[in-house]
């Protein structure tokens, strides 16, 4: 378990640290202002061209190699920007990279703890990776602000970390798992089939729509506290959106730890609420004119994030380990995941596009994000009336 948080924080510090690298190179590099948030759809893509396999993979090898070789595709990729390669392709091998360890390093929990305690793993592999998007996004605003390129050097160097952490992880494989086909087409049948299995769930449902509306609207969030620093706050430095996304983060590490104490899986629509409250604290930001204002209301927002997304992936968890495969259930909700995100990001480009006023873009996607979760909170309490 060590191992594995290990090798989770080095390869999730280098992510959210090469995000602010990433952004400052394309603007170094003279792109237009939109090309930013194509940054992320590029690494999103990824995901899920490689959605239909890499759970598959996860699945059929030990999990603590899969994590070593997704982490040296994340070196590569990272290297690729080190040595003046096309920024957009570089970002999109890491997302390959991130693709193939997502369902590996969620995958090998059930298989490295008892059933009981698998909200509790949950947390603390929540919590390591939220350490590193704290440390990860304040790091890399700060390095990146000092040298691009030292920036980029060190994230390189973090993915070589990792990749060296996992080899200490495990070897654990179940005997009953089939062997890998290297058919395409046979691959994205079976994966079809996978996703209409698990979806007959109304749990799994819930779990892959819930989080699918929380990392999309997170992955717009990221962006929009960019774009909303130099305008409400009057600062134009990388340091300050690191540390609100880093704020951000601690909260979440103190709602997934409230949620691992008072969330049990039979009981997990009481986490639904805190989705709305999400949405709540984001139509709050055009109200914040300073700097304590600003980091309380990220504080909020993240404490309902974790408190809201931990429950939901640990139920995933237990119904794809007991249906589909844990490592092809985190690749399926990676999936519907990387969708929300790729819909929300173009959503936000289009609006910078269009220049519309990032406080009206602040409201929009805090207005989305609580109705999509009330929506979600009042389909499930109707479901459970009706059982």
């Amino acid at each position: 378990m060590f191992a594995t948080l290990g090798a989770q924080f080095l390869s999730a510090f280098g992510d959210n640290a090469l995000l602010f690298a990433a952004l400052a190179l394309v603007r170094k590099e003279s792109y237009p202002a939109w090309s930013g948030p194509l940054l992320q759809a590029f690494f999103v893509g990824a995901y899920i061209l490689l959605a239909p396999f890499v759970g598959v993979f996860a699945d059929a090898r030990p999990k603590g190699r899969v994590m070593l070789y997704a982490n040296t595709v994340k070196f590569a990729g990272a290297l690729g920007m080190c040595l003046h390669v096309n920024p957009f392709l570089s970002y999109a091998l890491v997302g390959a990279g991130a693709a193939a360890n997502s369902p590996a390093k969620y995958g090998i929990l059930g298989e490295l703890v008892t059933p009981a305690k698998l909200v509790k793993a949950n947390s603390l592999l929540e919590a390591s990776t939220i350490a590193a998007i704290l440390l990860g996004a304040i790091a890399g605003g700060t390095l990146t602000d000092w040298s691009i390129e030292g920036a980029l050097a060190v994230i390189t160097g973090c993915y070589a970390a990792s990749a060296l952490s996992a080899i200490l992880v495990p070897r654990i494989k179940k005997s009953a798992v089939r062997a890998i086909d290297y058919s395409v087409v046979s691959n994205v049948k079976l994966f079809a089939l996978q996703t209409r299995s698990l979806l007959k769930s109304s749990n799994a449902r819930l779990a892959v729509i819930g989080t699918a509306l929380f990392w999309g609207a997170g992955a717009a969030l990221r962006f929009l506290v960019i774009a909303w620093v130099p305008v409400a706050l009057k600062v134009t430095n990388n340091r300050l959106p690191g540390f609100l996304t880093g704020m951000v983060a601690a909260g979440i590490v103190v709602g997934a730890a409230l949620a691992a104490r008072f969330v049990r899986l039979q009981y997990v629509h009481r986490a639904l609420p805190a989705g709305i409250l999400i949405g709540v604290g984001v139509c709050l930001l055009p109200l914040v004119t300073t700097r304590p204002l600003a980091f309380a209301v990220m504080a909020f927002v993240g404490l309902c994030s974790g408190f809201f997304v931990v429950p939901l992936d640990a139920l995933l968890q237990r119904e794809g380990e007991s249906g589909v495969g844990a490592g092809s259930a985190i690749a399926i909700q990676n999936m519907f995941e990387n969708l929300s995100m790729l819909a929300l990001v173009s959503g936000y480009t289009a609006a910078v596009f269009l220049s519309v006023p990032v406080n009206d873009i602040a409201i929009g996607v805090g207005a989305f994000i609580a109705l999509s979760m009330a929506t979600l909170t009042l389909t499930r309490r109707k479901f459970k009336a009706a059982r």
